[in-house]
């Protein structure tokens, strides 16, 4: 049933890739474009590269080694939820691990062309696709559905890129590229910036299919889903509120019974799941497809299991929860589940609270493939019960705790989490219910990439970081604008504020 079209990014496709000075694209590869591509399938295979950044792999080469938004370093886990209340500082690598999960970005300064701000590169590509396949002579449907998946990568890259860097600068019109303007890296406002990442996530939402033929590609769901995230980070909640329930009309989604079986293989392509990277179990990492090695990054070096003999770090896991997020959980709650109190390690030692940092994370648990480092499960990035509590938080926003909202909210938790709904004290009022809200999501969503954002919406990352003992965070909840790009814009960008 599954098939990964995240691969390996077509060995024979046409590569664009920017020049070491600017962010201006230049055409590579064997494949000329005056003779590809012309066809519908030849743009079919054309438009795979708006999914470059969205896999799982260690990264991928465009001038500089790039991660992917979901690498298992430098990706949405390390970004979003290490620098987080959630999570357990982590020293032993060193590094950037030590200082992501510290809330510390400065050291992101002297990053060099592996940085993330590279994906600017990546905007500009796909404003050059979308101007191909606009003019393009191809049917009109496959033209927007082409159109619409370039949409949805520049949309989705602005969105990580506004939460890592704020507005960043973008290209929107081809005619503009390889001229004297791609110079110009003035940041635009951040309402334009907005606007931009709106207007493509609305095109998308239109044209794209509900449920692609081919696993993995972007659906109308995802589209929807993200301009949800969009205007609810925004503040914007009428937005919000009308994305989510236009998510919800698709008629498509309702919530699982089981919540681990959500990040199960055997039960990952489900009817609460809107978009996942889709994770090969025998995959090498760089050539071959997006793999799932998350488990090597939670279990502690002593573990074992049948499946593997330990992670990668040692003595905790790189992503550890604390104690006080565990014991913030309900004890009935299932979603605590995916979290270990205490296990037997490879000596025969027994090891609980009075000797371990944390709870380890099994969120995915590791049963693929016997002592293999790499597991099959898909990692999910937008699901039902977001959207659900999305519109809760939409609406309490604007009319308070209503009848609806608190639903919206106790559907989540007591079919996810089998316990009882929401006491009374918890809906009294909109801050109250506001707080509930946040509360619910950091137990929905713990260890899928979002913990961060959420906090900073609710204006609470920098009190919650403390309140964990993260008392060295950096300066702001923002990433540094790398040297490099300061030198190469020679005036017209300005550095991220508190840096």
């Amino acid at each position: 049933m599954k098939k990964i079209i995240i691969a390996g990014l077509l060995a024979a496709s046409l590569s664009i890739s920017g020049c070491e000075k600017n962010f201006d694209p230049v055409l590579t590869g064997t494949l000329s474009p005056a003779n590809f591509p012309k066809t519908e399938a030849d743009f079919k295979l054309y438009i795979l590269q708006a999914y470059k950044p969205f896999g799982s792999k260690w990264g991928y080469n465009d001038v500089a080694y790039q991660n992917m938004f979901f690498s298992p370093e430098y990706g949405h886990l390390a970004m979003f939820d290490l620098p987080s209340d959630q999570m357990n500082i982590f020293t032993e690598w060193g590094g950037f691990w030590e200082f992501f999960s510290k809330g510390d970005f400065t050291f992101l300064r002297t990053q060099g062309k592996q940085s993330h701000f590279e994906k600017v590169r990546y905007l500009t590509r796909m404003t050059q696709v979308i101007s191909d396949i606009e003019k393009s002579e191809i049917a009109d449907d496959a033209k927007n559905k082409f159109i619409a998946e370039a949409r949805m990568g520049r949309a989705w890259t602005m969105y990580y890129l506004l939460h890592m860097y704020g507005p960043v600068p973008v290209i929107l019109d081809a005619s503009k590229i390889n001229t004297d303007a791609e110079s110009d890296l003035t940041r635009p406002s951040r309402d334009s910036f907005v606007a931009t990442i709106a207007a493509d996530l609305r095109f998308a939402a239109e044209h794209l299919e509900l449920s692609p033929s081919e696993y993995g590609r972007f659906n109308k769901g995802l589209a929807l889903g993200t301009l949800t995230r969009l205007f609810l980070n925004e503040k914007n909640w009428a937005e919000a509120e009308k994305a989510a329930r236009a998510t919800i009309a698709l008629g498509k989604y309702s919530l699982v019974p089981d919540y681990a079986g959500l990040f199960r293989e055997a039960t990952e392509v489900n009817n609460e799941t809107i978009w996942a990277v889709s994770c090969d179990p025998v995959s090498t990492g760089e050539a071959g497809g997006n793999f799932n090695a998350l488990a090597m990054y939670c279990l502690p070096g002593d573990y074992k299991s049948n499946k593997v003999n330990g992670g990668w770090a040692s003595p905790s896991g790189v992503f550890c929860p604390t104690w006080a997020f565990y014991d913030s959980f309900d004890p009935a709650d299932k979603r605590r589940e995916l979290m270990l109190p205490a296990y037997t390690d490879k000596s025969g030692k027994a090891r609980n609270r009075a000797n371990m940092r944390g709870p380890i994370l099994k969120k995915y648990p590791d049963e693929s493939t016997p002592g293999a480092d790499i597991q099959g499960n898909d990692i999910p990035v937008l699901r039902y019960a977001d959207v659900l509590l999305m519109l809760a938080e939409a609406i309490n926003q604007q009319a308070g705790p209503t009848t609806e909202a608190i639903a919206l909210v106790n559907e989540v938790r007591t079919k996810h989490g089998g316990i009882a709904a929401l006491p009374a004290t918890a809906t009294a009022n909109k801050t109250a219910f506001n707080d509930a809200i946040l509360r619910e999501r950091g137990w929905e969503f713990y260890f899928e990439g979002i913990r961060k954002i959420d906090l900073v919406r609710h204006g609470k990352w920098a009190s919650s970081l403390e309140a964990a003992g993260k008392v060295t965070r950096g300066p702001s909840e923002l990433f540094p604008v790398p040297q490099y790009v300061i030198n190469v814009g020679e005036g017209t960008i300005e550095q991220t504020t508190g840096y």
